[in-house]
């Protein structure tokens, strides 16, 4: 759904330098600034800095939104502000990962080199877990803190064992959880070639098992397998990108 006349009117006015006309703005989307900016907390910026930066990225959106992109303004806004965001801790420095995770880190690659080694094969999430004797939610977020500061993987607290996890957000159904998981997904897929697309098409959309898109690629049902996991991790790493 585009924006409504009564929006347009605003944006309008708002694009001509009407003070008032902003503040109406960002307080009828001050729910989805939030929804944003909360997938961010816990590192290291205090939720009232990253509402001030939320804002600045909203009126950013307001500034540069055209009409004629044919986009909702929800769907043109959440960019703007992740964008904003990420160029603030880019320019801060980056987010420091615990000792104690960096060394679990280091065991977990050397495991993963000796598995695959023996096995020739990454092993799974769950195997991993049981060699540490952890949780399968602990070895990714372990992984993954490792690769990048920010994870969606990661705890509010990264020195503790109980906090919540960013990815426990995006079991989430309100609207604007699904409108950024959405925008984050489109981002993710668009930059896979056309036969990755084919097979996450096949794979996640229609349910194909890997014999049959074996079969429809022309191809053995162990390649289907190692592009599977390397299609995961691309997507994996440019979903991380967004978050």
């Amino acid at each position: 759904m585009l924006p409504s006349e009564d929006t347009l009117a605003l944006i309008k006015l708002a694009q001509s330098g009407d003070e008032e006309a902003k503040q109406k703005l960002i307080e009828e989307n001050s729910p989805l600034v939030k929804s944003v900016i909360k997938r961010f907390k816990g590192k290291g910026i205090e939720y009232d800095d990253l509402y001030q930066l939320g804002c600045v990225g909203f009126l950013k959106a307001i500034k540069n939104f055209n009409v004629d992109y044919n986009v909702k303004f929800s769907t043109y806004v959440v960019p703007m502000v992740i964008g904003e965001i990420k160029r603030f801790m880019r320019d801060d420095g980056e987010i420091k990962v615990s000792r104690a995770i960096k060394s679990l880190n280091l065991k977990i690659t050397k495991f993963v080199e000796s598995f695959i080694k023996e096995h020739m094969r990454k092993p799974t999430t769950k195997e991993i877990a049981n060699e540490f004797k952890i949780d399968e939610s602990e070895v990714i977020f372990t992984m993954d803190s490792a690769k990048m500061p920010i994870s969606m993987f990661a705890t509010f607290d990264d020195d503790s064992n109980s906090g919540q996890y960013l990815i426990d957000k995006f079991m989430q159904t309100g609207e604007n959880e699904v409108l950024i998981d959405k925008i984050s997904l489109k981002e993710a897929l668009s930059s896979l070639d056309e036969r990755d697309k084919k097979i996450v098409l096949l794979r996640f959309f229609r349910d194909k098992t890997q014999s049959e898109i074996a079969t429809v690629l022309n191809i053995s049902q162990v390649q289907v397998s190692r592009l599977e996991c390397k299609i995961i991790e691309k997507m994996r790493e440019k979903l991380k990108e967004n978050i």
